[in-house]
C-alpha cells in the first residue's frame, strides 16, 4: 500500500495563500477615499451589469475584487444578514463592524478547510459615520484577516503602486471631485508610463453624508463622473 503524500501545514497554507493572491492580483484595481462629506468607491470597470461596488444596508457600502461568483455570494448573505438585524431589533443595530466580523469568519473558515480551494476575494466594508471621525472601513483578505482603513486603501490589481500614489496626495477633507479626480490617477499608476481611465471604464459610488434620505449610498454615473474629471 502506497503511503499518502504528506505536505506540512505551514506549506499547506502557503500555497493557498499564493493560490489566492494571484487570483485576486489578475482583475483590475479597487479603491476606497475617505472626502469632506463621506466614503468614495471607485474602481476600473467596464461592465455595466456585473458590479463590483454595491449598498449593503443604509449608511453601509461593499466593494470587492477577484472572482465575481464568490463576492456576489458574499455580498448576498450581507444583505440578508443586515435585512435580519434590522428587521429582528433596530436598523441602528447594523453595523459596518458586526458585517465584516460575519464576512471575516466565512472567509477564515473556507481558507483553512483542506475540503475546497480559498475563495479569490478582497473587500471593503464602509460604514458611514455622522461626522467624518465616525467613518469605519474595513479591509478583509482572502484568509478572514481584518484591517481597520483610515484615509484610503487599495485591493486587487497592482494595488502597491496605486497605493503608494494615494499615499502621496491624499489628504484629509478633500472635496468630492478632488477625491474621484485623485482615485482615477491612482488607477492609471498601475501602468509605466502612467495610464489615463474614461469615465464609462469607471464604476464610481459614493456613502454621501449630505443626502437627506435614510440611505446614504449612491451610485455616480458616466455623465456625473466625467464631469467632476473635466473640473479637475
Amino acid at each position: 500500500m502506497t503511503a499518502p503524500f504528506y505536505v506540512s501545514p505551514e506549506q499547506l497554507m502557503k500555497d493557498r495563500a499564493d493560490f489566492a493572491r494571484k487570483g485576486i492580483a489578475r482583475g483590475r484595481s479597487v479603491a476606497v477615499l475617505q472626502f469632506a462629506d463621506g466614503i468614495l468607491f471607485v474602481g476600473e470597470n467596464p461592465s455595466r451589469a456585473l458590479h463590483k461596488i454595491s449598498e449593503i444596508y443604509d449608511r453601509i457600502g461593499f466593494a470587492a475584487v477577484g472572482r465575481y461568483n464568490e463576492f456576489e455570494n458574499l455580498r448576498i448573505a450581507g444583505v440578508r444578514l443586515a435585512d435580519l438585524r434590522g428587521y429582528s431589533y433596530d436598523r441602528r443595530d447594523v453595523s459596518g463592524r458586526g458585517l465584516a466580523n460575519a464576512y471575516a469568519q466565512t472567509l477564515g473558515t473556507i481558507f483553512s478547510s483542506g475540503g475546497e480551494k480559498p475563495w479569490e476575494v478582497e473587500i471593503f466594508v464602509a460604514e458611514l459615520g455622522h461626522e467624518p471621525s465616525g467613518d469605519q472601513i474595513y479591509r478583509l483578505m482572502y484568509d478572514g484577516s481584518v484591517a481597520d482603513i483610515r484615509g484610503h486603501a487599495v485591493m486587487g490589481g497592482q494595488s502597491e503602486q496605486v497605493d503608494a500614489y494615494l499615499t502621496e496626495h491624499h489628504r484629509d477633507g478633500l472635496a468630492l471631485a478632488e477625491a474621484l479626480a485623485l482615485a482615477v490617477q491612482a488607477l492609471g499608476q498601475d501602468q509605466s508610463p502612467a495610464r489615463s481611465i474614461d469615465a464609462p471604464d469607471l464604476e464610481v459610488a459614493v456613502l454621501d453624508r449630505t443626502r437627506s434620505q435614510p440611505r446614504k449610498f449612491k451610485r455616480l454615473g458616466d455623465d456625473a463622473v466625467a464631469e467632476a474629471l473635466s473640473h479637475d
